[in-house]
């Protein structure tokens, strides 16, 4: 099974390759990996006939006990039939459905290649996180698929209603799978079934959170507005996702919880009464219908509300009947589906009041057709017969449920005549309707379908034999699938459904005013526009009431929550230990005590400048305090990052007033200093609580001897960023190269990979370019040149670059690093921004930001990679010893060059920031005609700029 997803994963990633190369023609080879599924469940038939499984697992996340765990029974090996048979076929199909040239041809077939694969993946789930996972793989895909016309606003409403009411159904239906998996303490949906349920409330919550998600992903009663609007999507993907895959998934869920939740309180009423509702409601609705996908998808609604009354029902005999009608209903529905599509191709229409004697020229499709629609309204010897006639059976004994049932099969077979009668009759006033000879590749996949149904029919005993296990986890099956049953009740009520459907179908002239008159007061479309409108209204006058502009009231806002909510729960509990050592040593107080003195002279302050310096002065603190706990390699970093913010910030200052503005007024003050002091002290406690409630010893402990063992290095905090937790270090510096491209784009109007600015003016020989000390000083007006800094930049510049190598260098084994030798090299690019300009900058790096982190994140990248390559372990380190003349020996690490991609990257980064907020913002300064200047000064009485 494992095989078979990553089939799909590498079919969906090769689809674009492959429609480029062949156009649709490439639907022919992408249909072999869902016929991989549908011939994989052919072969496992026997495994599964007796009631047995088909497990495969696999570990994946151990700290959370999830593993891919893989399980087949009886109705996941039927959903597999479906999902890959009836996929196979789609993807034939819509090798001629398309053009070449089609637009988003390749995005489709990629997508509906990856559904097929996230539905695989759903029905053959044993963890119910898993099931999760590709649940809502398969709400993401089909988002994508309902959306394929993105011109259209319409495909793009409809994709978004489906995506919407399927998504939030899930969420819930997740709580709900975390309320049954942690009572019992797996998440093993047959370890789950094993063990004894919850009762009372907790139960019922659980039951109606898993039944909410699986309701809205089927559109049943009250989610069933988003499947008709999905119409909008093309023809192949209702085929497949709304009659065979997608929506089923929903009625699978019921099917697959059934035996295990059917006996708790609200299951049987919700499904019961919501599946009747969507029964009739959805029939009535495809009657009034003209456009004939729609009628087959309001049809499909009331479809699925009758999967769901059977499959929810929690009996022997309505679970047989239930998993016949899955099986009757996909070949059925996708086959008109298609048919609907071949019209719609042929004659251009597909509104059956349009459409006028195709019957008569194009007899094969017709007879596809009828099959279909005869299978669907419960005609024999089709299996549509068999399993109508086998639902009707299992509710003989509830007269009120099956009353509706009647009606609701009543309104299916009316539909269905209509449905034959509107797209093949011939119709007075109408002219014939010229069709072209469809193609065998959309004339052999509806047939195929349709004469399943026929050929099921007679072999219903066989399928029943194949079904009955699933029958049995709901108790001792007596019934059995057969086209005859001799004289029985639900024959004689099948008479009845067939007679009452020709009488709707005659009487449709009359019944016309009623159709239009009798329907629901609030449409579903118009309820989920309501409240969509009302959530988008009630969003905007909460913005408008709490987004004011005003960063401080936000960060107090936030931060007065902070103090009340987690302050007062830890004030009422006190987790803390009782004895405190307030400090190992004087010199911490008199520390601590500055930091404090700085961050509230930081409140206070009304210079921009002197509030950076002051919590620049908090920041140093902190460093202090990391020696003296005896942290070098932390205390360095901290001190490198300190400097690097400052350096940012006077960037930034640059295009800011020199002072805050008149407000916030003395006693505003005193509140903020309120707040910080209260925030300070709630996090204080929160630490506290934290290092108090550790009942376990910390991993930490371990790192040392690892460090040494493992990663053949002295230093801890660097070995640990490299080695032994640098799948979190690759995280990170895959967000700092994120990082950078958004301070770019935020900044540059056009491309931050253009040329670098050259000093203008004629090139300069060799040796007169050796005599200037700063060649990018010369640009800078002579209000902002500093002859001493210029010259001194020009001496340490070289030695800070040789000073981060050899932090670089030497960090596995002492005080250094990657991160903390590309803050040092980026220091040095300050200097010679700050002493020459945008133009100094370009001559110190003349190669782009966006190469420097590309390359940072490729070195630490093959440096996994490498560690693959040697021990099959990615990132793992590995010892190399070496010896060179008057060096000796000594050895390398291979997680060196892990380092030296963080370098790289923390250097492409500043590089970014000075060359966006620094050089970039020079030059709209330039550009504008403004004078150079550095801190702008706010003079007395002017408003701030």
């Amino acid at each position: 099974m494992l095989v078979l997803l990553i089939l799909h994963l590498v079919a969906a990633l090769s689809a674009p390759l492959l429609v480029r190369r062949w156009g649709p023609r490439a639907c022919l080879l992408l249909a072999l990996a869902p016929a991989a599924t549908f011939g994989w469940a052919v072969a496992h038939t026997g495994a599964v006939r007796d009631g047995g499984a088909v497990v495969e697992t696999y570990p994946w996340i151990a700290e959370l006990h999830l593993d891919v765990a893989l399980r087949v029974t009886t109705l996941s090996w039927l959903m597999l039939l479906l999902v890959g048979g009836v996929g196979a076929l789609v993807l034939v199909y819509s090798a001629r459905y398309f053009h070449a040239g089609s637009a988003g041809l390749a995005r489709f077939a990629a997508v509906m290649v990856a559904f097929a694969g996230a539905m695989l993946g759903l029905v053959v789930s044993d963890d119910l996180l898993l099931l999760y996972v590709f649940w809502e793989l398969t709400t993401v895909f089909s988002y994508l698929l309902i959306g394929h016309s993105t011109e259209r606003r319409s495909s793009r409403w409809a994709a978004a209603q489906a995506l919407t009411v399927t998504t939030l159904g899930g969420l819930a239906m997740l709580v709900g799978f975390l309320l049954l998996g942690h009572h019992v303490g797996s998440y093993r949906w047959s370890v789950v079934t094993a063990a004894p349920l919850p009762g009372g409330g907790y139960l019922a919550v659980a039951v109606l959170l898993v039944l909410t998600g699986a309701l809205a992903k089927s559109a049943v009663f009250p989610f069933n507005s988003w499947l008709p609007v999905a119409m909008a999507a093309p023809t192949p993907v209702s085929a497949y996702l709304h009659a065979a895959a997608m929506v089923k998934a929903g009625v699978f869920l019921v099917g697959l919880l059934g035996p295990a939740l059917a006996p708790a309180g609200p299951w049987r009423p919700v499904t019961v009464v919501a599946g009747l509702v969507t029964l009739v409601a959805g029939g009535w609705a495809a009657l009034r219908q003209t456009d004939l996908k729609l009628l087959l998808a309001y049809g499909t609604v009331s479809q699925l509300g009758l999967l769901t009354v059977v499959l929810g029902a929690g009996t022997p005999k309505a679970a047989l009947a239930g998993v016949a009608m899955l099986l009757a209903h996909a070949l059925f529905k996708a086959a008109l589906f298609l048919v609907v599509g071949i019209l719609d191709h042929s004659a251009g229409s597909r509104d059956l009041r349009d459409l006028s004697g195709v019957g008569r020229t194009a007899p094969v499709l017709t007879t596809v057709a009828a099959l279909a629609a005869a299978s669907m309204a419960g005609l024999p010897p089709l299996f549509g017969f068999v399993a109508k006639e086998a639902v009707l059976g299992a509710f003989t004994g509830r007269p009120v449920v099956l009353a509706v049932l009647v009606v609701g099969s009543a309104l299916t077979a009316a539909y269905s005549i209509r449905f034959l009668w509107g797209a093949f009759g011939s119709r007075p006033g109408v002219p014939v309707t010229d069709v072209e000879r469809p193609p065998a590749a959309m004339l052999v996949p509806p047939a195929v379908l349709a004469v399943a149904g026929l050929a099921a029919g007679p072999a219903a005993g066989w399928l029943g034999s194949l079904l009955r296990p699933y029958a049995e986890l709901f108790g001792p099956v007596e019934e059995k699938l057969a086209l005859w049953h001799g004289p029985t009740a639900a024959l004689g009520l099948s008479a009845v459904v067939l007679a009452g459907g020709v009488v709707l179908h005659l009487a449709r002239g009359p019944l016309a005013p009623a159709l239009t008159r009798l329907r629901s007061p609030v449409g579903g479309n118009e309820g989920y526009e309501w409240v969509t409108h009302r959530f988008d209204r009630f969003a905007i006058e909460v913005t408008g009431a709490t987004q004011r502009g005003a960063l401080p009231q936000y960060l107090g806002t936030v931060l007065v929550v902070l103090v009340l909510v987690p302050g007062g729960a830890m004030l009422a509990t006190r987790p803390w230990r009782a004895e405190i050592a307030v400090w190992d040593s004087p010199t911490q107080l008199v520390v601590c005590v500055v930091i404090g003195v700085a961050a509230l002279l930081a409140v206070g302050a009304r210079r921009r400048l002197t509030a950076m310096l002051l919590v620049g002065v908090t920041g140093y603190g902190t460093a202090m305090m990391f020696v003296l706990y005896g942290a070098p390699d932390l205390a360095l970093t901290q001190f490198l990052v300190e400097t690097a913010t400052i350096a940012v910030f006077v960037l930034v200052l640059r295009r800011l007033p020199e002072r805050f503005s008149a407000r916030p007024l003395r006693r505003s003050r005193w509140v903020r200093r309120g707040i910080g002091v209260a925030a300070g002290l709630v996090m204080a406690g929160l630490a506290l609580a934290a290092a108090g409630a550790r009942r376990t010893p910390s991993i930490s402990a371990a790192f040392p001897d690892l460090a040494v063992a493992h990663g053949y290095g002295r230093n801890v905090v660097n070995v640990t960023l490299v080695d032994i937790r640098a799948w979190d270090t690759m995280g990170e510096i895959s967000v700092l190269v994120v990082t950078a491209t958004g301070v770019a784009s935020l900044i540059f109007e056009r491309s931050r990979t253009g040329p670098r600015p050259r000093r203008p003016g004629p090139v300069r020989s060799r040796r007169d370019r050796r005599t200037v000390w700063l060649r990018g000083g010369t640009m800078l007006a002579e209000g902002r040149r500093s002859i001493v800094f210029e010259v001194v930049t020009r001496l340490i510049f070289h030695t800070v670059l040789l000073f981060s190598l050899f932090l670089l260098f030497s960090g596995h084994n002492a005080p250094g690093g990657g991160f903390s030798g590309g803050l040092v090299a980026s220091l040095a690019l300050t200097l010679r921004y700050l002493a020459g300009g945008r133009y100094e900058l370009a001559e110190a790096a003349p190669v782009g930001a966006g190469t420097v982190l590309g390359a940072g994140l490729a070195v630490s990248v093959g440096g996994g990679v490498l560690g693959l390559l040697l021990t099959g372990r990615v990132l793992e380190s590995v010892k190399v010893d070496l010896w060179l003349p008057l060096v000796g020996h000594f050895y390398l690490v291979t997680s060196l060059f892990f380092d030296i991609g963080v370098y790289l990257i923390v250097v492409g980064l500043m590089l970014d920031i000075l060359r966006s907020l620094g050089a970039e913002v020079d030059r709209h300064v330039e550009a504008a005609g403004e004078p150079a200047r550095g801190l702008a000064v706010q003079r007395e009485g002017e408003a701030p700029r």
